[in-house]
């Protein structure tokens, strides 16, 4: 039987050869392709950012094929309700009302992603919903209770158009590890494959074209709960953690300033403890994923972004220059905060 940190490195190199993978379906995005594979390994759910068309679905798609088990997608709508994602209702060839499983449970345990489109899009009661499935991988349907043990969720927003959106509440944000932005690629080179290679024309293809079941979906859990017990966080990590989590909540006690901003009244709350918990969950899992068993402060900081600018709560004159703000304030929290 191979020890467990042979058993860590069989994983990273198979994680790794995840990664090539699904690059050979998705252009100009590794960044984003390790982010979304670092989640897949800290097993957190993602909130996707970014134009229509720059891949989003390509991207979750090809992670569902080769880490097998199954993907189910919702469009998120103004009239969707959280009954649509359980069960839906039509009338069968024998002209009778029928009922069948929605797209959240008619893969039972097997469902491995859960892609919720425009998720800004669909009322706050099905926010409500997706909230219990986030957090205890069940819901209740058909009196019966269904759970998902190794399903992660998926949501994006459109962040061009904004008519007859729902904002997502700040406790539904919270359950994210990650948001992750995701852009057109920048390079010509990448740009003239993605509209000449008819390669990338046939979505359905390029995936086919994948392998599958690199990874089973059903060993992840405790692969990754092997990987955070491998990892070690330093005394000295683990300081410099809480000195950034206390910076996300009075940043101008260490001395952060923006420009056209009043700092002592810009926060009305810093990150979670469950925030907190993720970053170190994610930078222990990029710490494996680059061959170490210490978790470093650029890990942190190379995931602060993503990991935390979400869950900050900003008070109500300062929201809407949100995006205006966050990165300018997540660059000064990094830039104030002492790394060991």
């Amino acid at each position: 039987m191979e020890s467990p940190d042979a058993q860590l490195q069989d994983w990273r190199e198979r994680a790794l050869a995840l990664e090539r993978e699904v690059g050979r379906a998705v252009v100009g995005q590794q960044r984003v392709i390790r982010l979304v594979n670092t989640a897949v390994f800290a097993r957190g759910h993602v909130l996707l950012q970014g134009d229509v068309g720059v891949g989003k679905t390509t991207l979750l798609r090809a992670f569902a094929q080769v880490l097998g088990g199954h993907f189910s997608r919702t469009e998120g709508t103004i009239d969707l309700m959280p009954g649509d994602l359980v069960y839906y209702t039509y009338i069968s060839a024998e002209g009778r009302p029928a009922v069948d499983p929605g797209p959240l449970i008619r893969h039972g345990e097997d469902l491995a992603i859960f892609f919720f489109n425009e998720i800004n899009r669909a009322r706050p009661q099905v926010h409500s919903l997706l909230l219990r499935v986030m957090a205890e991988r069940s819901v209740w349907a058909f009196n019966r209770e269904f759970r998902f043990p190794h399903l992660l969720v998926f949501a994006d927003r459109n962040r061009v158009e904004r008519e007859e959106t729902f904002e997502i509440s700040s406790a539904a944000r919270d359950r994210f590890m990650f948001e992750v932005t995701i852009d057109a690629p920048a390079s010509d080179e990448q740009r003239r494959a993605l509209v000449f290679d008819v390669r990338y024309h046939n979505i359905d293809r390029l995936i086919g074209e994948l392998a599958g079941t690199m990874l089973p979906h059903t060993e992840l859990n405790a692969v990754a709960e092997q990987v955070q017990r491998h990892v070690r966080a330093s005394a000295a990590l683990e300081k410099y953690a809480l000195g950034l989590w206390r910076a996300t909540a009075v940043p101008v006690e260490y001395g952060v300033r923006l420009s056209d901003v009043d700092m002592t009244q810009l926060m009305l709350a810093g990150a979670s403890p469950r925030g907190m918990s993720m970053l170190l969950r994610a930078a222990r899992v990029a710490a494996w994923l680059d061959g170490r068993d210490h978790v470093t402060p650029e890990d942190l900081q190379s995931l602060f972004a993503e990991a935390v600018a979400h869950r900050l709560c900003l008070q109500p004159v300062y929201e809407m220059r949100r995006h205006e703000i966050m990165p300018d304030l997540v660059a000064g929290i990094l830039g104030s905060v002492a790394a060991p």
